[in-house]
């Protein structure tokens, strides 16, 4: 007696491996770090646009750079924000001095706005980074690449 085609089982295959597409959970929460640190280096130093601000993602990109890609790209996207921020932050600074403190009347309430957003995209590019996205700034000078 002949079996019908369709009631035919086909053995089972193999098991299938888990998609390694994506960032390991590892790498997210390195990336995670990575813009985060920006605001650990603030608090550290008590200034919006101090020097500590690119310190914390400068020092994870140097160390995991070559062992994990995603932390690169997002370290090194966190670095090039921090410094852009603390480049104008400078320019705030100097435009208030050369103007003998009467700039102030734009610097600061400029100021104000910059660490506002600043810190508004920092934690994006960090919820970002967990979820395993590629996150870019909207406004970034990309000096390291």
């Amino acid at each position: 007696m002949s079996v019908p085609p369709e009631s035919v089982v086909p053995p089972p295959s193999e098991p299938s491996t888990p998609s390694t597409e994506g960032p390991t959970h590892e790498e997210r929460q390195w990336a995670l770090l990575a813009h985060l640190s920006a605001l650990i280096g603030v608090l550290v130093s008590g200034h919006w646009f101090g020097v500590a601000c690119f310190i914390g993602p400068l020092v994870i990109w140097l160390w995991k750079k070559d062992t994990l890609p995603f932390v690169d790209d997002q370290a090194k996207e966190a670095l090039n924000f921090n410094i852009t921020l603390a480049i104008i932050g400078v320019v705030l600074l100097v435009l208030t001095v050369a103007t003998l403190g009467i700039g102030a009347l734009l610097t600061i309430p400029a100021g104000i706005v910059i660490g506002i957003a600043w810190l508004v995209l920092v934690i994006i590019g960090a919820i970002k980074a967990n979820e395993g996205e590629k996150y870019r700034y909207p406004f970034c000078l990309r000096l390291i690449k």
